[in-house]
């Protein structure tokens, strides 16, 4: 079982499998349909048809190849990420001034600019001397949750640690006043979760959805990033936000800042935390090897990451009239990567579908490349070395206890409940 490619149909009739419908990813990641694409046609055109209430759009050319997704990051002066922003669907073209300010959404050399200004808060010393932090974390919530289930009982992993490690840890890094950290959650659930059925959409006066990143859906957000930064002016701590706040930003800039850091910074791991858990029990021959650490935990977060990305695509728009994988693309097509696929592809992995927690070389993309690669990897892989290393500490493995429930989209890989039985340690590992 932990060797052959995942089964599941197509949705192929004979044209091209289709990868948009973000319904399609509540049962999992589309594997059998992303290995047509690659071996049929790397680059596909998709349609991006009117779904859960969003209108038609103008589709899009899937790249689902490594070499090809790679090709496409890294050249941002033929794919940009300025032109349409970086999600499939096309926003509104009055909110586009907008949200062109995120860093996510520019190019060189603006795009350099500010990730020099915000790369400044994330020092090596200030990430080191948030470990013991995270660990202490790490440690009372798996505690709490071996406690809430019991001796072979079930407890949910999302609920009981995850959500909480991703966001306490993220609200710590920035400065977040404790009182203040639920605002933070209901932002990210309402920006990331904006697809599924579960999360109430955000409707404007007509009662129409509509994008919960348009400026007038963001005020609030914006409005709590000002005061807080006014306070870290006054108050100046250890933290992102003391950092950002004594810049050169402007005030837009500031709190498109935040914006990115609450939603992306939380969401990263609160989406790969889980699924790499999920990953460990499925596969119960690799988590014997690292429990028994028989693996080093470097790979196998690595490993747990190219099985789970935490995000499935990003758009990129055509800056100019170019081929790629011999397909031509034409200026302002929409080119959407899809990470997912290319950690899966058998030219770069071999046997793709079998984890492998001492896989290396491993040269996963599921933090992106490019001049666009995540500004805070180092933070989310310490963070998920951290909880992996206490989840082998606090019991002896885990195994499912149900079947998860997987988040409605297209954008991120995340789960909304992973039921487990957490094992008894047979002795103490402290």
């Amino acid at each position: 079982m932990e060797s052959t490619a995942p089964e599941g149909g197509t949705g192929d009739p004979g044209g091209v499998p289709d990868v948009f419908d973000p319904r399609i990813y509540a049962e999992g990641v589309p594997h059998a349909r992303f290995r047509l694409l690659r071996d049929r046609a790397p680059v596909a055109r998709q349609a991006e048809p009117g779904v859960l209430g969003w209108p038609e759009g103008p589709g899009f050319w899937a790249v689902t190849r490594h070499a090809d997704v790679v090709r496409v990051l890294k050249d941002s002066a033929a794919y940009s990420s300025y032109l349409g922003a970086t999600q499939i669907r096309d926003p509104d073209p009055a909110d586009l001034p907008f949200i062109r300010r995120m860093m996510l959404n520019q190019d060189p050399p603006g795009h350099g600019r500010l990730r020099r200004l915000v790369s400044r808060a994330f020092t090596p010393g200030r990430i080191a001397r948030f470990t013991s932090t995270a660990r202490e974390r790490a440690r009372r919530l798996l505690a709490d949750a071996i406690d809430t289930g019991g001796p072979g009982g079930t407890v949910d992993l999302v609920r009981t640690v995850t959500d909480d490690y991703a966001l306490l840890n993220l609200t710590d890094l920035l400065g977040v006043p404790a009182s203040d950290r639920g605002l933070l959650l209901t932002w990210t659930e309402r920006v990331i979760a904006y697809q599924d059925p579960d999360q109430p959409p955000v409707l404007d006066e007509r009662g129409v959805p509509v994008n919960p990143r348009s400026p007038a859906r963001l005020a609030e957000m914006f409005a709590y990033a000002q005061e807080l930064a006014a306070h870290k002016r006054a108050r100046p701590a250890d933290d992102v936000m003391s950092v950002l706040a004594a810049s050169e930003l402007a005030d837009a800039e500031l709190e498109m800042f935040f914006f990115l850091l609450t939603v992306a910074g939380n969401d990263t791991v609160r989406s790969a935390a889980p699924g790499g858990l999920l990953a460990l029990a499925e596969h119960p021959g690799e988590q014997a090897r690292w429990w028994r650490g028989e693996v080093g935990t470097g790979t196998a977060v690595d490993e747990l990451l190219r099985f789970h990305p935490p995000v499935l695509s990003f758009r990129r728009t055509a800056a100019r009239d170019t081929e790629l994988a011999g397909q031509a693309i034409r200026r302002g097509d929409k080119v959407v990567v899809f990470h997912a696929s290319a950690n899966h592809d058998e030219r770069v992995f071999p046997d793709p579908h079998r984890l492998d927690l001492g896989r290396n070389p491993n040269p996963h993309v599921s933090f992106g490349d490019g001049p666009h690669v995540c500004l805070g990897a180092h933070f989310a892989r310490l963070q998920l070395h951290i909880l992996y290393e206490e989840l082998r500490l606090a019991c002896d493995g885990v195994e499912l206890a149900g079947p998860p429930r997987r988040l409605v989209s297209h954008f991120v890989n995340g789960l909304k409940s992973l039921p487990v039985r957490l094992r008894e340690p047979s002795a103490p590992r402290r």
